[in-house]
């Protein structure tokens, strides 16, 4: 239910970096760099983040609300008194499936995004999609992509932690778990900026 707005938000992306970039290189004549502008960046760094910023607000927040709701309704202290562990039953399967499912997303932004690049480049810039595909191929390879999944990964087990964490700490009232939803939205996109800024040094140190 993540791929229209993901596939929208990244389509978006793609072309205003296309626009932004048509508008530097065109009177330096380098035109066909806009593919390399918009692959680059797509792959390594807005894929991944565009898509967790949308999955923050969209997944994130609801998994504050429903853990806020099941424990205001003491639904959490029922599984306690079965013998269940609320981190096993709630918290670590919806981890593990931010993290799976998060390099699958970022991938799909990133096609959109080049795509998107790739229609600015033909209709503005008179690039065929096929100089453009050639160009792209010539600037992006491994390294960026496991860049932006390695991202994606990681970003998707903060979306789910700060989500689940405070839907755990939510207050056993209605309002408390609208502050909750609240909470998790800004923690994550918070620690996503804040981790993606740490990488940038990591990736810049290691040569990637």
């Amino acid at each position: 239910m993540a791929l229209p707005i993901t596939g929208l938000i990244a389509f978006l992306v793609g072309v205003i970096l296309a626009y932004s970039g048509a508008i530097i290189l065109r009177p330096f004549g380098g035109n066909i760099w806009v593919a390399d502008l918009v692959s680059v960046t797509m792959t390594r760094e807005m894929g991944a983040m565009m898509t967790a910023i949308i999955i923050a607000g969209r997944t994130g927040a609801a998994f504050a609300a429903e853990i806020g709701n099941m424990r205001a309704n003491e639904e959490i202290d029922a599984l306690t008194t079965l013998g269940i562990r609320p981190i096993d039953f709630l918290v670590i399967p919806r981890i593990l499936a931010l993290g799976v499912m998060m390099p699958l997303l970022a991938i799909y932004a990133n096609a959109l995004g080049i795509f998107g690049g790739m229609i600015i480049a033909w209709g503005l810039l008179d690039i065929p999609p096929p100089a453009y595909w050639v160009e792209m191929l010539t600037i992006v390879d491994t390294s960026d992509l496991m860049t932006g999944l390695i991202k994606a990964t990681t970003f998707g087990g903060i979306i789910g932690l700060a989500g689940c964490l405070r839907g755990l700490q939510t207050d056993r009232s209605a309002s408390g778990v609208g502050q909750a939803t609240t909470s998790a939205v800004v923690t994550a996109i918070t620690l996503i900026i804040v981790c993606d800024a740490v990488y940038a040094v990591v990736f810049n140190i290691l040569g990637w």
